[in-house]
């Protein structure tokens, strides 16, 4: 018997701050070790793991762990910082450290064993895990930069700013035992040490209202400091710190200055001492450098002439340079990043180049993308190679450029001559498929260019598959397009002159990604970022962190924060979701109540069902969708869907007296919807909208004795007025799936989801949409708000693909209690998925050939699942791996036989008659 045993480290407020493995045996223990978080700011951190082993059944009886302030003394069993004993539980996520207080710097080391209805584990080799700087006094005295533009600068209506380089050269004269950097550039930063770029990461940190808190990364570089003589160097870009566009609209564009810095290197010897290097005027720095400008909405401008070689090494003449200034420091609260940062997540090759009149040409990834372009070229010194980047062309092969608005996207390069040249962007990144070069001298070859995929490093936890073609491109095109969107914040657009976090675009789209991605620590900061965006009267903006100020008061985008905070707790089982969002979202409720609720109806609202689609694709040809259609109807369902979902987050941390207060609340807000909105005689709510009735039915609205007429209403619309196709904008997408589902029409559901025809996903592929479309008239809208490349209409397709087609779903607690149902739906003939939860691995995949049905699932150690195994009986049911006495039978309901699994593979053969 084997216990493989991932440990991860839990930061007080994430779900899995880093994750790292080692595979143990009960008589022999090697471990493969993936990743040690550094820098975290948490005093009280919490650990979990993941347990696999080839058993069945197998739960957690007891656990230990061990940390020490040193490798040699964890070896030693010397566990001087915290020993956990042996505690008698089955927790294995969110397991609190309660040991000596952890200081600034300190690198603890720890390891884990566990006892298991399998047989206990061997120790873990040892991990670790290091602190940040925890007191502002930790960090150097003064902040870096230059707090001004320069004659080669346009500040005044292109935010056209030049990067900030800054160096330092230092000395070290005895043998180094440790290095590590701390570092805050803003808005954006690259850290080099003797000329080797520190990390993998890129556009980092992650952006935040800086007034409110700023992010620091930490790094190792012990492996970049030489014994005598080193240097340092940075270089500084705008990111979201010197605004895009910030003169533009000043009453709405939020800025904070121009790019700063603060850093501390701290250096431990061998015989214990140790220096630190930090920022102050002693630095060197120059905006005269090869990025003449970077700007997120416009591009980079890079002059191969202007570069400095080995200026980030030691010995570099830096006469020219300016001394560096003293600058005012950020008001922000300075903390750890505990979320992952960008970097360069794939690469892909271009399919086609193809010539344009001029002398240009245009080069085609076959893939819309988020990210930039690498070129390889050649040419004469001074002469500039222009890269404009576009989603889609023209009919006549010219780049389609309409949806970017005022947004330039284009990146200039000069070549300084000679030899061939190899260039990529430093601080900004675009959303295309298309490239119009420029400038060439000669026909450029497909081998010439590389495009990189940028986003947050979070890993992709579930695959999907069917024998749906369909089905399978637009999840593929889910993929790309939030995978996309993750930029430190959850971007609504990657290409237009916009890329703003809204609220209003992850409600329900939030729960459905986290099944594809290990978003729990991303989302885990948004919240944070809308917590910070609230203001003292408890209203919340419906962009947060609020770098645009829109504060309109309404329930469907701020009341975001709710829904994502019920699937940060749902999907990772992390309480301090609740606990630390609770009073922010207590605080807006009573804040909207107070303003707009009159006779229990919200009355205001501000966008409606956003973005419904046109009656035909012909009559939305050229028109705008940026049009809104306030609905008391939707602002007071959702207060009511929202006072149940308090109930429930009150009754996770034991808040009685607001549970029953928000029960009450709520009651009386039904009575009052039934009243105003509800047609007894038709059966319907308000104008008999798809989105008017769906949104009453699933939230509970609907009294039970009428929900059967009022559902009757809503699949006639969906399958005469419709015609089978979808009516929703974006508040009615998130819930449509479901609602179809959970009463009985997963077929109905299966239709639309497999339309071809307007308006449908399908519709999107058939175009030739690579990712999902911001509208579903998105090839004939007006094109100043039609971007390519949005997932707010994905809605819950993906969490209808992942809990009702493939049948996985968390019952209780992260699925420490799993439910495996997948729906039978004729035409779909198999599905294969899965998803790594916090305990490990869940599978399902099953095939139906005619009455034969086959279902393959994994359950992962230290959970239980309930199967719902299609079948008229129990006896068609035989289990292929093992005896079928492992499994205990529970009942039968519906035609299907109810069967409780602990963990383990089976698999499921059916044979009906």
């Amino acid at each position: 018997m084997n216990i493989k045993i991932y440990i991860l480290i839990i930061s007080i407020w994430l779900l899995t701050f880093t994750k790292l493995a080692a595979q143990v045996s009960l008589q022999n223990t090697t471990c493969e070790m993936l990743e040690n978080p550094l820098g975290i700011d948490v005093q009280k951190p919490r650990f979990g793991w993941q347990i696999s082993s080839g058993e069945r059944n197998v739960m957690q009886t007891a656990y230990q762990v061990l940390v020490s302030s040193s490798a040699e003394k964890l070896n030693a069993g010397e566990a001087d910082l915290w020993d956990s004993k042996k505690v008698s539980s089955a927790e294995s996520i969110y397991v609190n450290y309660d040991g000596k207080a952890l200081k600034s710097r300190l690198k603890a080391y720890w390891k884990v064993k566990v006892w298991t209805t399998a047989g206990e584990s061997e120790w873990c080799k040892a991990n670790y895990f290091s602190m940040g700087l925890l007191y502002y006094k930790d960090w150097p005295k003064g902040w870096i930069g230059f707090d001004r533009a320069f004659p080669w600068d346009n500040i005044k209506t292109d935010s056209r700013l030049s990067a900030r380089y800054f160096r330092k050269e230092f000395q070290t004269t005895k043998t180094v035992k440790s290095a590590t950097a701390s570092i805050i550039g803003l808005g954006l930063y690259e850290l080099f040490i003797n000329g080797k770029k520190v990390g993998e990461d890129v556009l980092s940190p992650s952006p935040t209202d800086f007034t409110k808190n700023v992010k620091y990364n930490t790094y190792d570089v012990t492996s970049y400091i030489q014994n005598g003589k080193n240097a340092i160097g940075t270089i500084l870009g705008n990111g979201r710190f010197f605004a895009m566009r910030q003169n533009e609209k000043p009453y709405k564009i939020k800025t904070f200055g121009f790019p700063k810095m603060l850093l501390n290197v701290n250096i431990v010897y061998t015989d214990g001492t140790s220096t630190n290097i930090d920022t102050d005027d002693s630095w060197k720095g120059t905006t005269d450098g090869p990025i003449r400008a970077n700007n997120e909405y416009d591009g980079e401008e890079y002059d191969a002439n202007k570069e400095f070689t080995d200026w980030n090494k030691s010995g570099f003449d830096d006469s020219k340079w300016t001394k560096a200034q003293f600058v005012q420091e950020p008001t922000g609260v300075i903390e750890a990043q505990m979320n992952e940062n960008m970097r360069v997540m794939k690469t892909l090759k271009p399919v086609s180049v193809s010539k344009l009149s001029g002398g240009r040409y245009i080069l085609d990834m076959g893939q819309n993308m988020v990210g930039w372009l690498q070129i390889k070229v050649r040419g004469l010194k001074g002469k500039q190679i222009k890269m404009r980047f576009a989603e889609s062309l023209q009919p006549n092969g010219e780049l389609f450029t309409a949806n970017l608005r005022n947004a330039k996207c284009t990146d200039l390069y000069t070549l300084k001559g000679g030899e061939t040249e190899t260039w990529e962007p430093t601080f900004a990144y675009r959303g295309f498929r298309y490239v119009e070069l420029s400038g060439y001298a000669y026909q450029p070859s497909l081998n010439d260019f590389v495009g990189k995929m940028i986003y947050d490093n979070v890993k992709t936890v579930g695959t999907f598959e069917t024998s749906d073609a369909l089905t399978n491109q637009i999840f593929k095109n889910a993929w790309w397009g939030i995978a996309g969107s993750y930029k430190g914040i959850p971007v609504d657009c990657p290409q237009r002159n916009e890329r703003m976090p809204w609220l209003g675009d992850r409600g329900a789209v939030a729960y459905g990604e986290s099944f594809v991605f290990d978003n729990g620590r991303f989302y885990t900061k948004w919240l944070q970022d809308i917590r910070n965006s609230q203001k003292e009267d408890g209203a919340i903006p419906d962009v947060a962190p609020a770098f645009w100020r829109y504060y309109s008061d309404n329930m469907t985008w701020p009341g975001a924060m709710l829904l994502v905070t019920e699937m940060v707790y749902k999907q990772t089982g992390d309480i301090n979701a609740v606990r630390d969002n609770y009073p922010t979202m207590k605080k807006w409720l009573a804040y909207m109540q107070d303003r707009y609720m009159k006779d229990y109806i919200l009355t205001k609202d501000s966008y409606g069902d956003w973005c419904m689609p046109p009656l035909t694709i012909e009559i939305g040809r050229g028109k705008s969708a940026d049009k809104k259609y306030p609905s008391e109807l939707i602002s007071t369902a959702y207060y009511y869907h929202f006072t149940r979902l308090m109930m429930q987050f009150g009754n996770a941390i034991g808040n009685v007296e607001d549970v029953k207060s928000y029960e009450l609340l709520g009651e009386k807000i039904k009575d009052a919807f039934n009243q105003k909105y509800y047609n007894d005689e038709k059966a319907y709510y308000a104008s008999n909208a798809l989105t008017d009735n769906i949104i009453p039915l699933y939230f509970g609205l609907v009294p039970k004795e009428k929900v059967e007429k009022v559902f009757k209403n809503i699949t006639y619309t969906v399958e005469v007025t419709n015609g089978g196709h979808l009516s929703n904008g974006l508040v009615g997408i998130q819930w449509l799936m479901r609602c179809l589902n959970d009463y009985g029409r997963p077929d109905l559901a299966y239709t639309i989801a497999t339309k071809k025809s307007y308006p449908s996903w399908g519709y999107m592929v058939e175009n030739g949409a690579t990712t999902i479309w911001e509208l579903w008239n998105g090839n004939t809208a007006d094109p100043k708000m039609n971007s390519q490349n949005h997932v707010m209409m994905l809605g819950d397709l993906l969490i209808w693909y992942y809990e009702n087609l493939a049948g996985i779903k968390s019952e209780h607690g992260a699925f420490k209690q799993i439910i495996m149902k997948p729906e039978m739906i004729n035409g779909l003939n198999s599905v294969n998925a899965s998803y790594n939860s916090v305990y490990g691995l869940v599978k399902s995949a099953y095939s139906k050939t005619g009455k034969s049905f086959n279902w393959k699932v994994t359950i992962p150690p230290n959970t239980r699942a309930l199967a719902y195994v299609p079948a008229h009986n129990k006896n068609e049911i035989s289990e292929k791996l093992k005896s079928i006495k492992d499994i205990k039978f529970i009942k039968m309901e519906d035609n299907r036989a109810i069967f409780e699994l602990g963990s383990g593979d089976y698999s499921f053969i059916v044979e009906g008659k």
